[in-house]
């Protein structure tokens, strides 16, 4: 049986962790050990455009060449969960909705695949450059899926330290709604869920 956890109204399986990282933070020797140190054996890149001038470590074939030495796996999932799609229906408002783009076939293609991974032992990591997970797609776009299916999602972060995505939710909730809980009789209160499933769009037309 696996091993579970409640948190608020999810049910957190502790054996299937999703993780995020921004490279721009780390030096490529740290990027390395804290991948091992959380035993991450895969890396996915959901760069659009998975090259850097600014941090040439990171280009596509210099980090899957890093990484294969490690004994890590590397894939680009930049059709799957860029933030640059070209398909122009995604776009209704002028971004890329994430919420609609999440139901597209090749979002589920990759979502899914990774899902299989986990099953056969696989510890994955969904990497991109911004520092702050609250400012990436990953975060919103990738990361939100597996967090509301159930998944433990964290971000890692320079010095060993980790953000739950509960964390994220929350600085949500304080960032577009931090009256929430004083509207009086002229605005209509929301349910948690409601004012958070706002937040997400409302950083999505930020991002």
């Amino acid at each position: 049986m696996r091993n579970i956890q409640s948190y608020g109204n999810k049910v957190i399986k502790l054996v299937d962790t999703v993780y995020t990282i921004g490279y721009s933070c780390f030096s490529p020797d740290r990027f390395i050990r804290t991948l091992r140190e959380h035993q991450i054996s895969l890396v996915v890149d959901v760069r659009s455009q998975p090259y850097s001038q600014r941090f040439p470590d990171y280009n596509k074939e210099h980090l899957a060449k890093t990484l294969k030495g490690f004994g890590i796996y590397y894939r680009n999932y930049a059709k799957e969960f860029g933030a640059r799609q070209e398909d122009r229906a995604y776009y209704p408002r002028g971004y890329l909705d994430f919420e609609l783009f999440s139901q597209s076939p090749p979002f589920q293609e990759g979502y899914t695949r990774l899902v299989e991974s986990m099953k056969q032992g696989y510890r994955f990591t969904l990497m991109c450059a911004e520092k702050d997970p609250f400012n990436c797609h990953r975060t919103f776009l990738v990361a939100r899926p597996f967090y509301e299916a159930g998944y433990r999602v964290l971000h890692l972060m320079p010095e060993g330290k980790t953000v739950p995505h509960a964390e994220i939710e929350q600085r949500l909730l304080d960032k577009y709604f931090p009256g929430r809980d004083q509207f009086g009789l002229f605005e209509e209160a929301l349910d948690e869920s409601n004012y958070l499933k706002k937040a997400y769009q409302m950083r999505n037309s930020e991002i």
